[in-house]
């Protein structure tokens, strides 16, 4: 496996631009959804003009649906507000490669208007505030995600005209943790690894999973703002490299009726000299912040189902015995709970098992932090784990539809505490916009049932 190469400095970009090596350079954010948006540039001048000076976006771009049609409801643009710009300001922090497009860097991109002020409902915005909020307390959010994804030997033009469906998957059975399953397609699975290092990521391994066709890439865990922009990174370009090897892969969160798309997300605390806030003396190894910032999940967990699973399908996964959580609880090493508790030492830490790889990583996190605050803020006192099958334990229950979950976060004094009147009013009426749509159409599961026999 290639070694990782660090992300670029900006003097580095400007010598391989002179040398020729780099022609291309993207510059974009992440919109609600957590894909990117933005704009490819000629090399120079992007290095003449957009890196000092930025460029604008039109700011309809967080305020359409998953199809990009333009919907009402959003407070910040609109026909009636004309469909103005906003400035897309690029962060040098976040300059890299990107080997899967030759001769190409790429950076992300904040969000701000004309006066210079954030647009506080941008994703990576929100993010920033919570870790802002975090940092007050003298510690850093240090996270992981674990995405998994299927991949169909069908390219995504072959799957749009079959409507997505009797797709071919790259593995005809179960191959969880089978080295002849992922050897199958280590191929592709080698140049996605591969080509990720080339950008920047630490890539930690690779494994099959339960679906057919289904498979893991695992990075190294980094500080959080780091971690979703990789994250965001790795989406689009491992769809652009499966596009590129003629096949297909989907992260939606539930495919079919077999298990779905996770992307679990692990959390820990760090303090200004790097050592492991949540490690400590009391019972399990915690830290009295580690126990309130647990409990402070648990409280908001109901409340921010949205930030954890933002569309119609994420509900899909949560089935008893699905190894997709079900039940508000948490545990020692225990999937069957919402909140996993895994390590020990400076290694402790826990795992969200709620969100599915349609997940938007920063409003996830955001969540966590947001979450953990409350409890540190409150000093909640954290509940005994649960020992044995959470699903079947008699815990409060996820929100079963995305419907409950945006009434949950539309009602929530935590969300408006932390994220202010403006966010949650713009991703209520984001999951609004989702359900008017869902509600309008009409299922293949409603034809087959209906079309003969009612």
């Amino acid at each position: 496996m290639a070694d990782r190469t660090p992300p670029l400095s900006v003097e580095e970009l400007h010598a391989l631009v002179a040398s020729g090596e780099i022609d291309t350079v993207v510059l974009a954010f992440p919109d609600m959804q957590g894909r990117l948006q933005g704009k490819r540039f000629a090399a120079r001048f992007f290095l003449d003009e957009v890196l000092r000076h930025g460029t604008e976006g039109c700011n309809y771009l967080l305020a359409v649906d998953t199809d990009m049609n333009t919907v009402d409801g959003y407070a910040m643009s609109s026909w009636d507000r004309g469909y103005g710009d906003f400035a897309m300001r690029p962060d040098p922090a976040t300059l890299r490669r990107v080997p899967w497009h030759p001769g190409t860097a790429l950076l992300v991109a904040d969000l701000a208007w004309d006066d210079g002020s954030p647009v506080v409902a941008a994703p990576r915005q929100i993010l920033r505030r919570q870790l802002e909020r975090l940092a007050g307390l003298g510690h850093t959010a240090q996270v992981g995600t674990e995405l998994e994804f299927i991949v169909f030997k069908d390219s995504y033009e072959q799957a749009w005209d079959a409507n997505y469906r009797g797709l071919t998957p790259a593995n005809q059975y179960n191959i969880d943790y089978s080295i002849l399953g992922t050897g199958r397609i280590e191929p592709l699975l080698r140049r996605l690894r591969n080509d990720m290092a080339g950008a920047g990521l630490t890539v930690e391994s690779a494994k099959g999973e339960c679906n057919p066709g289904q498979h893991e890439i695992a990075f190294r865990y980094d500080e959080a703002l780091t971690t979703c922009d990789q994250h965001a990174l790795y989406k689009t370009g491992a769809k652009e490299i499966a596009a590129q090897e003629g096949v297909s892969i989907t992260f939606m969160a539930k495919y079919n009726e077999r298990e779905g798309n996770s992307c679990h997300i692990h959390l820990s605390l760090a303090d200004a000299d790097g050592t492991n806030a949540m490690a400590g003396d009391l019972e399990g190894g915690m830290s009295e912040v580690m126990r309130h910032f647990l409990a402070g999940q648990l409280a908001a967990l109901r409340d921010f189902s949205l930030l954890y699973a933002p569309n119609i399908n994420s509900y899909k996964r949560f089935q008893p015995g699905s190894f997709a959580p079900t039940a508000v609880a948490w545990g020692r090493d225990n999937r069957t709970c919402a909140l996993r508790v895994v390590g020990h030492g400076r290694s402790l830490r826990f795992e969200n098992r709620l969100p599915g790889g349609d997940v938007n990583p920063y409003l996830a996190v955001a969540g966590l932090v947001a979450a953990g605050l409350y409890g540190i803020e409150q000093k909640l006192e954290l509940p005994e784990p649960c020992p044995g099958n959470a699903y079947t334990s008699g815990f409060a229950h996820v929100p079963t539809t995305l419907r409950e979950a945006a009434g949950l976060w539309a009602d929530s004094p935590i969300a408006r505490a932390a994220f202010g009147e403006e966010v949650v009013a713009h991703y209520h009426n984001m999951a609004r916009v989702e359900l008017e749509a869902f509600d309008a159409a009409v299922t293949d599961w409603e034809l087959r049932r209906s079309f003969e026999r009612l």
